[in-house]
């Protein structure tokens, strides 16, 4: 499969790799040459010896903002990936991944900064889950979310989709470091410069165990919750069809239920 590498771009800065979502005009939403995309970025990023940390961002003054739901009614679903959703949620890189968050990190787009290793974000950023208001699941947010802040917080963002501050999160440890607004990947940068100080061998062998340990099960929990009869049942519903017209036709959805 080609990749559209204008989607996704990537820098190296020394022994870091820094990659950028490339399209702002819609907020770095997915379609399906930006996961292929971010995929053969986190390919560059394990594949090449030299390359010791990853720092992830967004073009335009936004991180993401999930999936491009137009592209979804249009295009369909992208095809299975070894990476999985997104082109990273799956199996992310091996060695440490920071995200430098600014605007808006919704849906796919939190759910991405979940698959990294540490997050770095301004203080006014803006994370949520909204796939309930388009009759989706976050599939991959309902299983690391509740691993990294408290149960009743978690189940507030999955079933209201409220839109939560970066400064609320980080009290919670879902966010790192806050910054100012426009400082976010300098900060997540000199983060980046701070593991180089140590051995890579022994930071890559780190973040994987810390990764293991904490995400044991995850992917297999993230197919069985995609198998499950009520997962199936929104999958296959009325409902869904209908939020993702309703996204692309700028209207309320008129839920049936079914």
């Amino acid at each position: 499969m080609s990749v559209d590498t204008s989607q996704v771009l990537t820098e190296r800065r020394g022994h870091i790799l820094v990659v950028t979502m490339n399209r702002p005009q819609v907020r770095n939403a997915f379609d399906i040459g930006t996961t292929v995309a971010m995929q053969a970025a986190m390919d560059l990023l394990d594949g090449e010896e030299d390359l010791f940390v990853g720092v992830l961002t967004g073009a335009g003054g936004n991180f993401s903002s999930g999936m491009d739901l137009k592209a979804a009614e249009r295009d369909g679903p992208p095809p299975p990936l070894a990476r999985g959703d997104f082109g990273i949620m799956g199996r992310p890189p091996s060695k440490p991944l920071i995200a430098a968050v600014e605007g808006y990190a919704l849906a796919g787009g939190f759910e991405t900064c979940l698959a990294c290793d540490m997050i770095v974000a301004a203080r006014d950023a803006k994370f949520g889950l909204p796939e309930v208001r388009h009759n989706l699941l976050a599939t991959n947010g309902l299983i690391r979310l509740p691993r990294r802040m408290p149960y009743h917080l978690a189940m507030e963002l999955a079933l209201t989709g409220v839109f939560k501050d970066a400064s609320y999160l980080e009290r919670f440890g879902v966010v790192n470091y806050l910054t100012e607004p426009g400082k976010a990947l300098e900060e997540a940068l000199k983060l980046a410069e701070s593991l180089l100080e140590n051995g890579p061998l022994a930071v890559a062998a780190s973040k994987e165990i810390i990764f293991q340990l904490f995400n044991r099960d995850a992917e297999a929990d993230e197919e069985e919750l995609k198998q499950l009869p009520i997962a199936q049942k929104v999958f296959n519903s009325e409902d869904e069809r209908e939020g993702l017209r309703a996204f692309a036709e700028k209207r309320k959805p008129v839920w049936k239920g079914r």
